[in-house]
């Protein structure tokens, strides 16, 4: 079996005043919701089941069931308090129930078939950046294995928000994101960081994809940005 989680239940508020009454994964883009890019992707590699936590404005994702019919929504009471490990582990025995792609929410994903590959170990989908980069990075080892996780490097591939984990993996996930949840300290981690402590547990790869297949949105320009894009390529092809 083969789900995916979906975290949809931060604030957004770097893309204020519009997430003030809209969540940031139901933004759209191209007269498309975000998220819908990334189920899109899902439903064409043909998933089980996705699952989406959702908190903030949750009642606003309710449509996205009546539409398919193979999303549950699952609810993350302390998404004001604790960082997004609050949301995996929320949805924590969805990792026992097989291979589970866990997916950012705010994505607006340009290619449907980016998922549509043949994924033998667990891997995040990375993008390789030139220079230094002080966003999330991976650095790996001789043979390709991701060996940390975390934020600056230079010429490293940096991570898009779409991550894979076979069966096995996801079992290891399920125990470690259980074992840091309520540590001290456990309130400010991303999911990331426990994946991080304890990553040699894990058999990771990056795979690369092309920079403008997976773009995150996270602030009100970069929307516009990405809006001024697609309007450019629209009239392109149409020219």
């Amino acid at each position: 079996m083969e789900n995916a989680i979906l975290m949809a239940s931060g604030l957004g508020t770097r893309m204020r005043p519009i997430t003030d009454t809209v969540p940031k994964p139901l933004v759209k883009v191209a007269g498309q919701c975000l998220i819908e890019t990334i189920i899109a992707c899902l439903n064409e590699r043909r998933v089980d089941h996705i699952y989406i936590v959702v908190g903030y404005l949750s009642e606003q994702f309710e449509y996205l069931t009546r539409k398919y019919n193979n999303i549950t929504l699952i609810n993350n009471d302390v998404y004001r308090t604790v960082n997004n490990i609050s949301s995996i582990y929320t949805a924590r025995d969805v990792l026992m129930k097989g291979s589970c792609f866990i997916c950012e929410a705010d994505l607006y994903v340009s290619d449907k078939n980016i998922l549509n590959t043949e994924l033998k170990k667990s891997c995040y989908f990375g993008k390789y950046v030139r220079g230094y980069s002080n966003d999330w990075v991976f650095d790996t080892d001789d043979n390709g294995k991701i060996i940390r996780v975390g934020k600056n490097g230079t010429d490293k591939y940096n991570m898009t928000g779409i991550s894979y984990f076979t069966s096995e993996d996801a079992k290891i996930l399920y125990e470690v994101i259980t074992e840091e949840y309520g540590k001290p300290g456990y309130e400010e981690l991303f999911w990331d960081d426990a994946v991080n402590i304890h990553i040699s547990r894990f058999e990771l790869t990056v795979h690369p994809v092309l920079p403008k297949q997976i773009i995150e949105i996270d602030t009100v320009d970069e929307l516009r940005s990405l809006s001024d894009y697609l309007e450019e390529r629209k009239k392109e092809n149409e020219s």
